[in-house]
């Protein structure tokens, strides 16, 4: 198992120490861009931490929601691109179907990334109806790290939400997950 973060906007400041990969949020819905993303991504690639952007869904015209997470994200070759699925400020969330759609489109616009769902253990236990998670499923579930209590095979797990997101990658070392985030 490897250790990662995942940070949004409000982590403006942030340790890398003993920390493999980062996974920051990009962008929600059609109208948020997080503004110190390449801040955050800078850091993390000068401690030699595998990067990776995020994207908050909403419900509702999934593929410009799709290019507005590529157009806006600070992604290079090799990093991780994720949807994060769940119930937004307003208590609603997207389908299972625009779930599926919007990660198809972004393996659509960037074929060369690796495209995970995000989602927590309830979502993926009570709401889930087609089990596509792109080239990965990333579980929340607050429990001992790597074992969130689902049978689907997972890639990421996060177990910890105090103080920062905490998480662990189901990969023998970093080399190991830069070489399948590269896609190889």
């Amino acid at each position: 198992m490897i250790h990662g973060i995942d940070v949004s906007a409000y982590q403006s400041s942030f340790s890398t120490s003993g920390v493999d990969f980062v996974i920051i949020k990009a962008t929600e819905g059609r109208s948020y861009v997080n503004p110190i993303q390449g801040k955050q991504a800078k850091k993390a690639r000068s401690a030699e931490c595998v990067v990776g952007f995020y994207h908050f869904l909403w419900p509702g015209d999934i593929a410009a929601q799709a290019r507005y997470f590529i157009d806006k994200c600070d992604s290079a070759k090799g990093d991780l691109l994720a949807v994060d699925w769940e119930r937004n400020s307003s208590g609603t969330y997207a389908s299972n179907a625009q779930k599926d759609q919007f990660i198809r489109e972004v393996k659509k616009l960037r074929p060369g990334h690796r495209v995970l769902l995000y989602c927590n253990r309830d979502f993926w236990l009570n709401h889930d109806t087609t089990s596509y998670a792109g080239d990965g499923l990333w579980i929340a579930d607050p429990v001992t790290a790597g074992k969130p209590r689902i049978k689907a095979a997972w890639r990421f797990h996060q177990y910890a939400t105090n103080p920062l997101d905490k998480n662990v990658g189901k990969f023998d070392g970093k080399s190991a997950l830069r070489s399948w985030a590269k896609g190889s």
